[in-house]
C-alpha cells in the first residue's frame, strides 16, 4: 500500500488505532481533528477476551495499556440513604482491562505521531468522490486529495453526514442521555436510581456519571451551559446528593453529554468513503464499543492491506468480516438496564447482581459478544 494516502476523521481511539496498521503497511496517513487537542480524562473503557488482547498484543501496546489500567472496582448500588442494595463487581463493569479513555487516547496518539499528520482544530467541509480519489476541503487548510477517507469520528459523524446524508437518515436515537461531570466528587464508587435516571460517583469511571432517559432532544452539543441547562432539567427534584451535584455545575469546567444511538448504515463503505467506530456502529454504553473500535480498525486495515490498497475489494472484505461482529451494537443500549424506567425494574436489575447464577450468565454472554469474530493474520 506505499504511497496510498488516507485521511482519517476523528482522533479519539478508532482514528488513530486504524493509523497505526495503515502506517505500518506503508500508507500516508493524515488524521483531521476538530478539537483542538487531545480530549483527556473521560470514563473508563474496556477489552475483554482473547480477541481483544489478540489485537493489543499485535499492535504491541498489550504491556502499555495494561500498565495504564486502573483496576476494576466493585460499585454498590444504594438507595437514597447510602444503604447498600447490591454490589456490581468490577469484572462486569470493567472487564478484563479497564483503562481510561484519555489515557488510550494519548497512548495511541503517541504510538502514532511521528509516523502520521495530525491536524488539530480542522474538519473537513466537503467531500467530492472522484475516479481518481476524494477531493476534500477543510475549514481551515488547503483543499487536498486522498486516496480513501475514513469517518472515525463517533455518532454524529461529520464523514457520514458528508458521503451518505443527514444525520436522522442514518441514527436510532435510543431514548436516554448521558452525561460526564468534573465535579470533584470522590470516595468509593456508587450508584444511585431513581426511575428514569442514574448517578454514579467515585472510582476511575469519572467523577459524576450520570445516564437519564429522555425524548430526544435540542440543544447545542458545543455549548457547555446548554449541556448543563439539560442535566438540571432531567434531574430536577431529585432526592439523595443529586441537589448538591446540580449545584456544583454552575463551577464545573468540563462536562460533556450526548444520547445514546445507533448508526444504521446500510454499508460500511460508500464509493472512496468508510466508517469505522460509533461513526458506523452506535454509541450505547454497551461496554462494547472501544473493542470494537479497535478490533474494526485492525480489520480495515488488514483487510485494504490484503487487497493491496483497492478500495473496493478492502472495504467489501471488512464488511464481511466485521459486521457480524458488530450485531452487538444492534441489540439494544444499556440505558434501560443503567436507569431503569420503574422502581420495580430498578429492584429487578439489583436483584440480577445478588444472584451468582444470573451475574455468571451475564459475564458468559460478554465474553461470548467480545471473542465473536474470526481475526485473520494479515501479511
Amino acid at each position: 500500500m506505499k504511497n496510498t494516502t488516507v485521511l482519517i476523521s476523528g482522533a479519539s481511539i478508532a482514528g488513530p488505532a486504524l493509523a497505526f496498521w495503515l502506517a505500518r503497511y506503508g500508507c500516508t496517513v493524515t488524521v483531521v481533528e476538530r478539537a483542538t487537542e487531545l480530549r483527556g480524562g473521560g470514563q473508563a473503557v474496556d477489552f475483554k477476551g482473547e480477541t481483544h488482547r489478540t489485537v493489543l498484543s499485535r499492535m504491541g501496546i498489550l504491556d502499555d495499556v495494561r500498565a495504564l489500567q486502573t483496576g476494576g472496582h466493585d460499585q454498590t448500588i444504594i438507595d437514597a440513604t447510602g444503604r447498600g442494595l447490591a454490589v456490581i463487581p468490577g469484572e462486569f463493569t470493567g472487564g478484563e482491562i479497564e483503562i481510561r479513555r484519555g489515557d488510550l487516547s494519548r497512548l495511541l496518539y503517541e504510538r502514532t505521531a511521528a509516523d502520521c499528520e495530525y491536524l488539530f482544530g480542522d474538519t473537513i467541509t466537503s467531500l467530492t468522490d472522484t475516479p481518481g480519489g476524494v477531493h476534500v476541503t477543510f475549514a481551515g487548510s488547503a483543499p487536498r486529495t486522498f486516496d480513501i477517507v475514513v469517518g472515525a469520528d463517533g455518532i454524529h459523524s461529520n464523514v457520514r453526514r458528508l458521503a451518505y446524508g443527514p444525520e436522522p437518515d442514518y441514527v436510532k436515537f435510543l431514548g436516554h442521555y448521558y452525561a460526564l461531570v468534573e465535579l470533584g466528587a470522590e470516595g468509593e464508587p456508587v450508584m444511585y436510581n431513581e426511575p428514569g435516571r442514574m448517578v454514579a460517583l467515585g472510582g476511575p469511571k469519572a467523577p459524576a456519571f450520570f445516564v437519564f432517559a429522555s425524548p430526544e432532544l435540542r440543544y447545542d452539543r458545543y455549548d457547555p451551559d446548554a449541556q448543563k441547562a439539560v442535566l438540571r432539567e432531567a434531574y430536577r427534584g431529585g432526592n439523595w446528593r443529586i441537589p448538591e451535584l446540580m449545584s456544583g455545575l454552575d463551577t464545573a469546567t468540563d462536562i460533556y453529554l450526548d444520547s445514546l444511538s445507533r448508526s444504521e448504515v446500510p454499508t460500511y463503505a460508500k464509493g472512496r468513503v468508510a466508517l469505522l467506530g460509533d461513526s458506523a456502529y452506535g454509541n450505547t454504553l454497551g461496554g462494547f464499543g472501544t473493542g470494537l473500535a479497535v478490533v474494526g480498525a485492525y480489520v480495515l486495515a488488514g483487510e485494504l492491506h490484503a487487497a493491496g490498497g483497492e478500495h473496493r475489494a478492502g472495504f467489501a472484505a471488512y464488511e464481511a468480516a466485521f459486521r457480524g461482529y458488530a450485531k452487538i451494537a444492534r441489540q439494544g443500549s444499556a440505558g434501560p438496564f443503567l436507569a431503569p424506567g420503574t422502581r420495580a425494574r430498578i429492584a429487578m436489575r439489583n436483584w440480577t447482581f445478588r444472584s451468582p447464577w444470573l451475574l455468571k450468565m451475564l459475564l458468559k454472554a460478554t465474553d461470548k459478544f467480545a471473542t465473536g469474530i474470526d481475526l485473520r493474520t494479515y501479511p
